[in-house]
């Protein structure tokens, strides 16, 4: 009973989102194939919060397509699906969509930012105000992704630190942190919530997205997005021009609505705790940016990361179709 209470709840405020928004006219969703089964991929954290109220809509059928949702704790299992063509659409980190491009050469494109920096330094029992606070010392970050960044912020400002990868998974080192193992970590947001709720002697020191501005170009530290399959968007322009409105007021929900949204996210098994959700989703930095607006900070920031670590963006930037640019 309670889970449909708050479905119910989630699906009328969605709802209210449409409405004020605007959604499409009549005669244009009259136009769309309903029938379609739109299979629509996401991981858990936060790279998945903005799909979670629409998740729920569609649950109780008030979304404007006939969509299939999986929730997935692996990327590469993702990856999978849409290079056999088991997804359409899918939420992912913007470097594995690079990859992606690269290695379907072309097949996979990128239609929307949906998550900022979600990186933060937090300390245990040290006073850091800044980057150069931490010069020679040791800092634990989760492997890929938080230790290339993390590192090239710390290059970029000419500060000399140990990066430890000790705990590769972001779970094991928020586990340490927690425990009071490890005095100086990065860890992204939903852990950073945990890591504090459990470690009172925890500070956030430094937000990672606040120094990547600093030394990069502003809002260009994007680490998730949504990517769909070309042959789809080449074949399914209205329905996936819909899906994105749907998608956009989704997230405008979880950002006006925090509360009903982190019920969405937990509902979803996009997360395991709606009241942690709601912690977090005001740092989290959840975003919608699409068309010519997300380029120049998604190029920016893959840029940074093939001079970091080529092989996480395959090797090579992305060409100019990489972007789906809807008309």
């Amino acid at each position: 009973m309670k889970k449909s209470w708050i479905r119910l709840v989630i699906v009328c405020t969605l709802c209210l989102v449409l409405a004020a928004c605007g959604t499409a006219n009549t005669a244009s969703a009259q136009e769309l194939d309903t029938e379609l089964n739109v299979r629509v991929m996401t991981l858990n954290g936060t790279t998945g919060f903005g799909m979670a109220p629409l998740i729920a809509a569609d649950a109780d059928g008030e979304a404007a397509l006939n969509y299939s949702f999986s929730v997935e704790t692996d990327a590469s299992a993702v990856t999978a699906a849409l290079v056999s063509g088991d997804c359409d659409i899918a939420a992912l980190p913007t470097n594995a969509a690079a990859a992606l491009y690269n290695k379907t050469q072309g097949k996979i494109q990128v239609l929307a930012l949906n998550t900022r920096g979600v990186l933060y330094l937090v300390s245990g029992d040290d006073k850091i105000d800044s980057l150069s606070d931490l010069e020679g010392q040791t800092v634990y970050v989760p492997a890929q992704n938080p230790s290339f960044i993390f590192s090239y912020l710390c290059q970029a400002n000419g500060v000399n630190v140990t990066v430890d990868n000790s705990y590769a998974q972001p779970a094991e080192l928020n586990a340490a942190v927690s425990a009071g193992e490890v005095s100086l970590a990065v860890l992204p947001e939903p852990m950073v919530t945990i890591a504090r709720s459990k470690n009172s002697d925890l500070t956030v020191a430094l937000d990672l997205t606040a120094e990547w501005d600093k030394v990069a170009v502003p809002g260009g530290l994007v680490q998730g997005c949504l990517v769909v399959r070309k042959a789809f968007a080449d074949e399914h322009p209205a329905e996936l021009k819909a899906f994105l409105e749907e998608y956009g007021q989704s997230v405008e929900l979880l950002l006006t609505d925090p509360a009903a949204g982190a019920q969405a996210v937990e509902a979803a098994g996009i997360f395991q705790s709606a009241a942690v959700a709601e912690k977090a989703i005001p740092r989290c930095n959840l975003c919608f940016v699409t068309g010519e607006e997300m380029v120049e900070p998604l190029s920016a920031f893959l840029q940074v990361m093939l001079d970091t670590a080529p092989a996480s963006v395959g090797g090579a930037l992305p060409g100019d179709d990489f972007y789906c640019i809807l008309k």
